[in-house]
């Protein structure tokens, strides 16, 4: 017997929250997720998105034992975006019963079917810059902070359920960092330079939190992401907290900004890996030493790999060449910090714009993710 319960007490959020440390502890290739940031993304109180989505969260019990967990999120803005009625779920994680994950997922059919929604579709975040997508593919790669990791049973159970079927595939590449930068960059690189202008600037700290670059970044994304799969513009009190999470601890020489004059055209934001020093906290805690780990990759960047986190180049800059100057620069602060690897962050199946790019790199496609979806009415 399955028992769905809607999580409402504290201690329910912390069962919700340490399920999935408990189902891969013993994982070679998952990574735990820093604990404070899911419980604050999980929390209205903490996360600006609850300002355009609401959510409900639940936990499956079997034998009086916690066996699985899901959320249930409505993002208004996205679907007044794409004039769709979607319910999404995530944080979709359970043990290998069928039963649970049906139960799992009919309890978020049920309550976005109370809400006026048509569709279920998952696994998603909040909004873009969440995780996405269920691993398919790369099950023997060890995972990001920054993607779901699961076991090969899961999308197996997505097969044996009526009515889901795929709605979008994300690729997620690994580069091998060149020796040398190749020809093709050099030369668009120069050729960029010289006939339309462009050039790469490097922002200070105080540039980008002080005197609003790093707000301007975010912007820039709303405008090169807007036509991506289920997006939803970021919001200012969303982009002031991606600011605050990520530009003012980033490594400014492994950031980089694409310039027309003083427009800022494109940008790449990468950071060192820290899947290993990850795996060697407790439960994605920073006490009593995880703290340790994580500052010797942040300061140190003690790791043999870099996250490619996000990439945006205004349309109209795209043919132009604009991305070529961003990997020129990036590639060469990378060996000048000794990385041998980098790892894309997910990209659509059908985005042959920005999957061609990796043809002039050694590279491969290492995971694949994807997305479900089930017509409810």
């Amino acid at each position: 017997m399955i028992k769905i319960i809607e999580v409402k007490t504290e201690n329910e959020k912390k069962l919700f929250l340490q399920f999935y440390y408990d189902l891969y502890r013993e994982s070679d290739y998952a990574v735990p997720y820093l604990y404070f940031d899911e419980k604050a993304t999980l929390s209205p109180d903490s996360n600006p998105s609850f300002e355009c989505c609401e959510a409900k969260y639940f936990l499956a019990f079997k034998d009086e034992e916690v066996v699985g967990r899901v959320a249930a999120i409505i993002n208004r803005r996205a679907n007044e975006r794409w004039a769709r009625r979607q319910v999404r779920f995530g944080w979709f994680d359970f043990i290998d019963d069928i039963e649970v994950s049906q139960a799992l997922l009919k309890a978020v059919e049920a309550w976005g079917l109370s809400k006026g929604m048509t569709e279920i579709i998952g696994p998603m975040g909040f909004i873009d810059t969440d995780r996405e997508g269920m691993l398919v593919e790369g099950f023997d790669e060890l995972a990001t902070m920054y993607i779901n990791y699961n076991y090969p049973y899961y999308p197996l159970h997505m097969e044996r359920m009526d009515g889901f079927v795929k709605d979008n595939d994300y690729l997620e590449m690994k580069v091998r960092v060149p020796e040398t930068v190749p020809d093709k960059f050099c030369k668009l690189t120069e050729m960029v330079k010289q006939r339309y202008g462009l050039r790469v600037h490097k922002f200070t700290r105080r540039e980008l939190v002080d005197e609003g670059r790093g707000r301007e970044v975010f912007h820039l994304l709303n405008a090169t992401y807007k036509d991506l799969y289920g997006f939803s513009e970021l919001s200012q009190a969303q982009i002031d907290k991606l600011v605050n999470d990520y530009i003012k601890i980033a490594d400014l020489n492994l950031v980089t900004a694409i310039m027309d004059g003083d427009r800022m055209v494109g940008f790449g934001i990468t950071f060192p890996s820290f899947s290993r020093a990850l795996q060697k906290t407790r439960d994605g805690r920073l006490l009593p030493f995880g703290w340790w780990h994580l500052l010797k990759i942040l300061k140190w960047h003690k790791t043999d790999t870099v996250d490619l986190l996000l990439i945006g180049v205004l349309p109209e800059y795209r043919s132009k060449g604009a991305n070529a100057l961003i990997f020129d620069d990036l590639i060469r602060q990378f060996q000048r910090y000794g990385f041998v690897w980098a790892e894309t962050g997910p990209q659509m199946e059908s985005n042959m714009g920005v999957l061609s790019q990796w043809q002039y790199l050694e590279s491969r496609n290492h995971r694949r993710h994807r997305c479900y979806k089930k017509t409810l009415v």
